[in-house]
């Protein structure tokens, strides 16, 4: 009786399990090869989607390059579409890669942004679930407006004493390989250069980041160091319970640098108490002197209640987190490109010397930069007045940056973008040879320049230090660095201020030979030769970008 049972059970499992292999199965068809059949894309695999695909262009060059080369080679494979779906599920969820800056144009349908994909979640130990990248539409807006004044380019005027406070040190490390003739990272020293000049600004505190000894500097800027490193040592960000251990470091280090962040803020908010020139309680302070992004931020606030202490804090990471990084890296890539572009190189040095007076006893002399960005009324026009050094940024900038969603392109065509991320690709937007021709890979400064020199000799005219905008013929959307729209990032105007005023130090008063990957290809007499072009040095093998930055939104 048992065994006449057995069968059909047996059978109705066997059809169960086929029914259940039947629904995956078309349910796989369904989003591998019909839901977004419609879209520019590769051939998919019904099982790997494109991530075979992704694997052999991978393979074709450099293996460990940043993936927009790698997605802006696919596109390039695909006829240059506007936009281009890429299905690396389940590593990642569908993406539609957007390579036009037509369709990256802000839409009347998202007043502030498109909804955040839960992507940037990933790093949520680093920098606090409650930071300005997490928060939507009018959550967005009251944090926004509450650390608007911190950025406002005046503002950050008034800090540029310790800008180049800051730089001292840096000077002094330079001066110091420049004697000893030692080969160095300049990514590490620049990268200590601006935490410290970040964690000023923001806080209004000296972050000790520049030793180069790792073990004498802050413990705030140790723990974020590790914290990053544990992100940068796993390309594929395997999820919590795959590597338990590593994830418990990170929420251990997140926790301390929480209570070193709190104390600050608490100071902070208690300084406000202090009559204006006396110390304040823990004699670290004064209460004019506190101009910091943090100070401003509590101007309004009455009682410092849990949950603004943990918002404050989150800000405060997000601030250290995102805004070292990318300036550092936008001084090194400048640096770089002076050194293998001889005639922007000259223009800089000439601008400098105009502004510095020429020699050794001008803008070689770090103290005689100091002195004048220092000296009232001075300071900031010298800024200003930029122009070339400023089309020098934005031009490296350029080459190293719920319902239905579609979008459209200005031919027409329109992309139904349902149930995936959209991906706005700053490499293959900015480097789009329908906006910037032929030379839209090469480092040609001079393509911004009449942009920067629309503010007049005197420098004036713009309340922004770095004019973000189109100029001339480049439409406004195709210059992403920052991105647009409401959310481009809080502090690009310090960016561009420190940026231009660590050049000012270093361009004139050293000479930089990159060594390793990079390096110039000399002749036989030991000197450089331009390339095919004309305008550049060659050199024996081709620097790339490596994973990842983030910007504030």
């Amino acid at each position: 009786m048992e065994r006449i049972l057995a069968r059909p059970v047996l059978a109705l499992a066997i059809a169960a399990l086929a029914l259940l292999v039947t629904y995956m199965y078309r349910k796989l068809h369904h989003m591998r090869l019909v839901a977004h059949a419609h879209l520019p894309q590769h051939p998919p695999s019904l099982f790997w989607g494109h991530l075979k695909v992704f694997d052999e262009f991978i393979k074709r060059g450099v293996t460990n390059r940043h993936p927009d080369i790698v997605l802006s080679e696919m596109n390039r494979a695909l006829g240059d579409p506007p936009v281009m779906m890429l299905d690396n599920w389940p590593i990642f969820p569908k993406m539609v890669v957007v390579r036009s800056h037509e369709v990256a144009r802000p839409s009347s349908h998202f007043p502030y942004s498109v909804l955040k994909s839960g992507s940037v979640k990933r790093i949520m130990t680093l920098i606090g679930d409650k930071s300005i990248l997490f928060k939507q539409n009018e959550e967005w807006k009251d944090v926004r407006k509450r650390f608007n004044p911190g950025f406002a380019p005046k503002h950050l005027m008034t800090l540029l004493p310790v800008i180049v406070d800051k730089a001292g040190p840096f000077i002094k490390l330079l001066d110091k390989f420049a004697r000893t003739r030692d080969v160095f990272s300049l990514d590490e020293i620049t990268t200590n250069l601006t935490f410290d000049v970040i964690g000023v600004v923001t806080m209004g505190e000296d972050m000790e980041a520049q030793h180069m000894d790792p073990t004498r500097q802050g413990e705030m800027i140790r723990n974020f160091k590790a914290v990053i490193k544990t992100f940068a040592d796993s390309k594929l960000q395997p999820p919590g319970w795959m590597t338990p251990f590593v994830h418990s470091k990170r929420r251990a280090l997140g926790r301390r640098n929480t209570q070193l962040l709190e104390e600050i803020v608490r100071r902070s908010f208690e300084s406000r108490k202090t009559a204006p020139g006396q110390l304040s309680e823990d004699k670290q302070t004064t209460h004019d002197e506190s101009r910091s992004v943090l100070a401003l931020s509590l101007q309004e606030v009455e009682t410092l209640t849990p949950e603004i202490m943990e918002e404050t804090c989150d800000q405060l990471k997000t601030f250290l987190f995102a805004g070292h990084d990318t300036t550092s890296t936008t001084i090194i890539w400048a640096i770089y490109e002076l050194t293998r572009t001889p005639h922007a190189l000259h223009r800089v040095c000439e601008e400098l010397d105009s502004l510095f007076g020429p020699g050794d006893s001008g803008a070689r002399d770090p103290d005689v930069v100091r002195r004048k960005l220092l000296e009232p009324g001075t300071g900031e026009d010298i800024v200003r007045r930029m122009t070339y050094i400023g089309a020098v940024m934005k031009e490296v900038l350029r080459l190293t940056p719920g319902t239905e969603f579609v979008v459209s392109t200005s031919q027409g065509d329109e992309y139904n973008l349902d149930d995936t991320w959209v991906y706005l690709d700053h490499y293959m937007i900015q480097r789009d040879r329908a906006v910037f021709g032929e030379t839209a890979d090469e480092f040609i400064p001079e393509r911004w320049l009449h942009q920067e020199e629309e503010r007049g000799p005197d420098g004036k005219g713009k309340e922004s230090y770095g004019d973000w905008s189109g100029s001339g013929s480049t439409p406004s959307s195709a210059w992403r660095a920052f991105e647009r729209g409401p959310r481009n990032c809080i502090g690009q105007e310090l960016a561009n201020i420190e940026a231009r005023v660590i050049l000012a130090f270093v361009v004139r008063r050293y000479d930089f030979t990159k060594v390793g990957l990079g390096e110039l290809d000399l002749d036989k007499s030991g000197r450089p030769a331009l390339d095919d072009q004309g305008r550049s040095y060659r050199v024996k093998s081709a620097l790339y970008n490596l994973p990842v930055d983030l910007w504030m939104g």
